[in-house]
């Protein structure tokens, strides 16, 4: 597999201009992984004799969405998550409501774009999306709990934002 994966980066290295780097490699990799990753569940799920649902109920997935994009940007930006990016990234700065601006650290390869997933919170709700909605077929309570717990946290990170808005206006700054 892992020559196969080599074939297809050589096989894209040509894709772009000679001075800029994409790690398509990389990418091919995390793909891999990923397909990988979803091939491995199928098999557990057909092992296991769960069934897919036939739909999904409009308030798990608010709950979903609500909580992909709170995990993705707690991987991605949060403050006390950075200890865990640290090997792929460098701090850029803060960011503002315990968020950091990071970089990528390394120019080239499966590194790099491991960074790019890891500071891109965009990327990341992919990951996380098909880890929740993979936890609701195979073990949908613990799901939503944790669900449940990151659509919270989502909340109240919202109404303090909120609430600094209004406390600011209340007293005459904007």
């Amino acid at each position: 597999m892992i020559k196969a994966v080599r074939k297809l980066g050589d096989a894209v290295a040509p894709y772009g201009p000679p001075d800029e780097s994409r790690p398509l490699g990389g990418y091919l990799i995390l793909i891999t992984a990923y397909g990988a990753a979803l091939g491995a569940v199928a098999t557990v799920v057909r092992l296991t004799g769960r069934r897919l649902p036939d739909h999904v109920a409009l308030p798990d997935l608010a709950m979903i969405t609500v909580a992909t994009h709170k995990i993705s940007r707690l991987v991605t930006k949060d403050a006390v998550t950075s200890p865990l990016r640290s090997p792929l990234t460098r701090f850029d700065g803060p960011a503002g409501a315990g968020e950091l601006n990071e970089s990528v650290r390394h120019r080239h390869g499966l590194r790099h774009a491991a960074g790019e997933l890891l500071t891109c919170p965009f990327c990341a709700a992919v990951w996380s999306a098909t880890a929740l909605t993979t936890g609701m077929v195979l073990a949908p309570r613990l799901t939503r709990m944790v669900a449940a717990t990151a659509t919270a946290v989502a909340g109240a990170d919202f109404l303090h934002l909120a609430y600094d808005i209004v406390k600011r206006r209340a007293e005459g700054d904007t």
